[in-house]
């Protein structure tokens, strides 16, 4: 490997966009780890893992990828690293934008109550980030992650983006046991098949449910952080539109060449 020259602070960014296990252990686990050996080899000082809060109580593949390497991170000795789960991003609570702009309902699981979450603006992150690198405070911790806001409901969410777009709430509760149902058939189907394709359909159904009932929210005040609040990315979405994700924001359009 040809060196770089000096390099001082890495970030690694790395994820997989899916979340199966074959996914998540090439990319959350494997490709990390290279990037780590890499880092050492180029005598980086500090590394700076962007992880995931959802990892504090791990019941899916890729949380499980994130762990491991978190402790191998955690012990090896060539550099100080900071580990940074944040709560959530806003274009993960932003995916329903075009549909309600179109007039369809805001989707909710169970009353819109069950879980509370503070989800962190990407360019709020990104400051986060970069000054764990100078933050000795910051070093050789696992350092929870969520913006300024007050705990959202999905239904807070819901009257907020409809607030937004300027049109009258119209929401649509669906009940969680339909995630059991649809995850408990196609495991059945998975183990009787033996399919990758079905065992990762049901994996992705519990990354699903686990959204819909656990909270992404930070409560201590050194656990908050940024100035941008998710109303005033709402309101600027509404006008200005949303980059295309296939994975959050699938009904945006994609940008052409």
């Amino acid at each position: 490997m040809k060196s770089l020259g000096e390099i001082d602070t890495v970030i690694s960014c790395l994820a997989s966009r899916s979340g199966t296990k074959r996914d998540s252990y090439l990319i959350d686990y494997s490709a990390t780890s290279n990037f780590l050996s890499a880092s050492t080899y180029c005598g980086a000082r500090h590394f700076t893992l962007l992880s995931a809060f959802c990892c504090k109580n791990p019941w899916l593949q890729f949380q499980q990828a994130k762990l491991k390497f978190e402790e191998e991170l955690e012990g090896q000795k060539d550099l100080t690293y900071s580990i940074v789960r944040p709560t959530a991003f806003f274009k993960s609570v932003s995916g329903q934008l075009e549909v309600i702009q179109k007039g369809a309902p805001f989707v909710m699981f169970g009353d819109g109550a069950v879980t509370r979450c503070n989800p962190i603006a990407e360019k709020d992150l990104a400051t986060y980030l970069i000054e764990c690198g100078r933050d000795e405070g910051r070093m050789g911790r696992v350092l929870n992650l969520g913006g300024p806001d007050e705990p959202l409901t999905m239904k807070k969410q819901g009257e907020m983006l409809f607030k937004a777009v300027g049109k009258e709430e119209n929401f649509f509760y669906a009940p969680l046991w339909l995630f059991d149902f649809i995850i408990d058939n196609l495991q059945r189907l998975a183990d009787l098949t033996g399919l990758e394709a079905i065992e990762n359909a049901a994996e992705t159904g519990r990354i699903g449910k686990y959204y819909a009932v656990e909270d992404m929210l930070t409560t201590e005040p050194d656990e908050k952080f940024g100035t941008i609040t998710l109303q005033q990315h709402y309101d600027k979405i509404a006008v200005e539109g949303q980059e295309y994700d296939p994975y959050t924001t699938m009904f945006a359009a994609p940008k052409k060449d």
